[in-house]
């Protein structure tokens, strides 16, 4: 391409030239203004809109434990072999979302099926601070 396609040689400035900025009367662009997300995890509160987001599906799950096991072993697993976990019986279970520990909870059943109480929710700073 010559540079009289590109809009440069005429000494005229192309739609192109000058996009970082978005500071120039006229051009009809304008910097992007995005809010900081720190008062949140200090802990402060405003009025946020989720109607964006509020419609995305999640994945929430429960765990009751975990084992680290050897492939040997894993392999050698049958109908009835029980696998101890790491969560005492009776210790309230782990109420992840999308794979991030967002709360605790205990057992019920509603209606025929399993339900989960919460008891504990974790707070914004804490799942913050998992992230890291």
């Amino acid at each position: 391409m010559s540079d009289e396609s590109m809009g440069g040689s005429d000494g005229q400035d192309s739609e192109w030239s000058d996009t970082g900025s978005g500071t120039s009367a006229g051009d009809g662009y304008a910097a992007a203004a995005f809010e900081s997300l720190e008062a949140e995890i200090r802990g402060e509160r405003r009025e946020v809109s989720l109607d964006a987001i509020v419609d995305i599906p999640v994945t929430l799950s429960v765990e009751i434990g975990q084992t680290q096991i050897s492939i040997r072993n894993l392999l050698q697993l049958n109908q009835g072999f029980v696998v101890e976990l790491d969560h005492l019986a009776g210790e309230p279970l782990d109420v992840l979302v999308n794979g991030t520990l967002i709360a605790h909870g205990e057992v019920v059943v509603v209606n025929d099926k399993f339900g989960i109480r919460l008891t504990d929710i974790v707070s914004a700073r804490e799942r913050v601070k998992r992230l890291r």
